[in-house]
């Protein structure tokens, strides 16, 4: 090949690439399914496999979805966004063997809104759930999903779809409790889950006269420098979330992490991997 025609399949492929990621961030899967497809042919990539993994898996077809990301993970057997989607596929695809009519009828969650995922100092902040739910209630999970906080005692309870799937790590969740006793609000979604792990971000809504002065996430973003902080970072949802020890470094006791995705709000040059992607 010419100088020339590099730089023109060069330039398609980035074309299809931002096209997969757009029609990702508007929730047209279909259209995302076939931006990536056309982008294969031009030649395998890691990153289009996850993405077609992840736009394959929100319209439920989910063996189409492993292959995929099978794929992405013979291409490289570290990446850690295909690892933990081929691991909860098969989990899906057991599930649905035993019990067809179970899966079929499982409705699909709630998404967050994008603006969720935008980090604002103080406002914003990151958690892990612990004492999670089973495989099989975590399986049909994905990055972006919206999960509610509910108070119970001094516990924060996260839920998706009415069912509770796990709780919010303490160092965050006692002090979330206090400020809604107090009468703030909050929104959360996740970031990254397997059948071990989740992570979600969580954002203030509302936050009641009654707590005034009071900070829900005490030097969440200080230490990144900047009041307001995108995360997405090439789809909406990442796909899952891949720098996770970039945004998951430990930090001081009150302070909670968490990670996600969204290209509009992008200042970062790659979501290139969720919120679809960690994405």
């Amino acid at each position: 090949m010419t100088i020339g025609e590099v730089e023109a399949a060069n330039r398609q492929r980035r074309q299809l690439a931002d096209q997969a990621i757009g029609d990702a961030t508007r929730g047209d899967w279909e259209a995302a399914v076939q931006a990536n497809r056309e982008l294969l042919e031009l030649g395998p990539d890691t990153d289009a496999y996850n993405r077609l993994g992840k736009a394959l898996a929100e319209l439920g077809r989910h063996a189409e979805a492993l292959e995929a990301y099978e794929q992405a993970l013979s291409r490289d057997a570290t990446n850690r966004i295909a690892e933990r989607n081929v691991e909860r596929l098969r989990v899906l695809a057991q599930r649905q063997q035993e019990t067809p009519e179970a899966v079929a009828g499982d409705g699909k969650p709630e998404k967050a809104p994008a603006a969720l995922f935008i980090e604002e100092m103080g406002k914003t902040g990151h958690a892990r759930l612990i004492n999670l739910s089973g495989a099989d209630k975590l399986a049909p999970l994905s990055p972006g999903d919206q999960v509610v906080l509910t108070p119970s005692g001094d516990h924060l309870m996260a839920t998706v779809r009415d069912e509770e799937i796990g709780q919010v790590e303490p160092r965050v969740g006692s002090r979330l409790v206090k400020l809604m006793g107090g009468g703030n609000r909050y929104e959360a979604a996740i970031t990254i889950v397997s059948r071990d792990e989740v992570r979600i971000i969580i954002r203030e809504t509302f936050a009641h006269p009654a707590n005034f002065g009071k900070v829900s996430f005490p030097g969440s973003s200080t230490s990144r420098g900047g009041d307001v902080r995108p995360y997405m970072k090439g789809s909406p949802l990442r796909y899952d979330d891949e720098e996770e020890s970039e945004e998951f470094e430990e930090e001081p006791e009150e302070v909670e992490e968490l990670d996600t995705t969204l290209p509009e709000f992008s200042t970062e040059p790659e979501l290139e991997e969720e919120l679809l992607e960690e994405p």
